[in-house]
């Protein structure tokens, strides 16, 4: 691609490359789904290993392809996961700031590392002990019986609301930069964040004390962590102006 003599590029070629990143990041989610396609029944296995022999059923013909097909493509999206962000990274770094580049990554890092510890918390610790609560309503003429769809949605929405929730340190990280949040006003009103923690168990676990327990700690832990990371911004931020 050519670039003016300020180092910033014609508008023509500006588009031609995000027209090819796109290309490339649809072509790399493609084979990726594909490639989850063939391999749905091992996908399936590990995300109905909770279920304890639970089969899943489908009530219309294309129900069970539907599924698997949408399962395929967000699978796929994760694979291609790493293709997609170094495009956006590729297409958007040229256009930032030395120090614009280094707020990008780091932020870009920590979303994927929280994210991703959130689902493997909810996986190993949270839904195991949401689906037994719900197994447990099973009698003699009550059989469990999940649908393929719907078990597939609730699973996924379930994983990716922890992915969400685990974004806490992040986001007061951001709002503290910002100057919108002080560690002060967190340390204040930590009794009100533990009270809202709760709720937010009793509300996503079952209600008994080890699963809401296993919600609550790393919440609390994820506040802390907040915590520390505006007073780690604040001190920077009062460095530079004593400058």
């Amino acid at each position: 691609m050519t670039r003016n003599k300020d180092g910033t590029m014609p508008v023509i070629e500006h588009l031609a490359e995000l027209r090819l990143r796109l290309i490339i990041s649809a072509g790399a989610l493609i084979v990726a789904a594909s490639f989850c396609f063939a391999r749905i029944e091992l996908i399936r296995s590990l995300l109905t290993a909770p279920l304890d022999g639970v089969k899943l059923i489908y009530l219309s013909p294309p129900e069970a392809f539907m599924a698997n097909l949408r399962l395929a493509l967000i699978s796929g999206l994760i694979l291609s996961l790493p293709v997609l962000i170094y495009e956006l990274s590729a297409f958007i770094f040229p256009g930032l700031y030395r120090l614009e580049k280094y707020f990008f990554v780091f932020v870009l890092l920590g979303i994927i590392a929280l994210f991703t510890g959130g689902i493997f918390f909810a996986y190993y610790v949270v839904f195991p002990f949401t689906i037994d609560f719900f197994l447990q309503f099973a009698a003699e003429r009550l059989a469990p019986r999940f649908t393929i769809s719907e078990y597939i949605s609730f699973i996924l929405s379930f994983h990716f609301a922890f992915g969400v929730i685990f974004q806490l340190p992040l986001l007061t990280w951001a709002l503290g930069k910002l100057g919108l949040l002080t560690s002060r006003f967190l340390r204040r009103y930590r009794k009100v964040a533990i009270l809202i923690m709760l709720v937010l168990a009793a509300v996503i676990t079952p209600p008994d004390i080890i699963s809401q327990l296993a919600m609550v700690i790393p919440l609390l832990l994820l506040y802390e962590i907040g915590i520390v990371m505006v007073m780690i911004s604040e001190r920077k931020r009062s460095k530079q102006s004593a400058l």
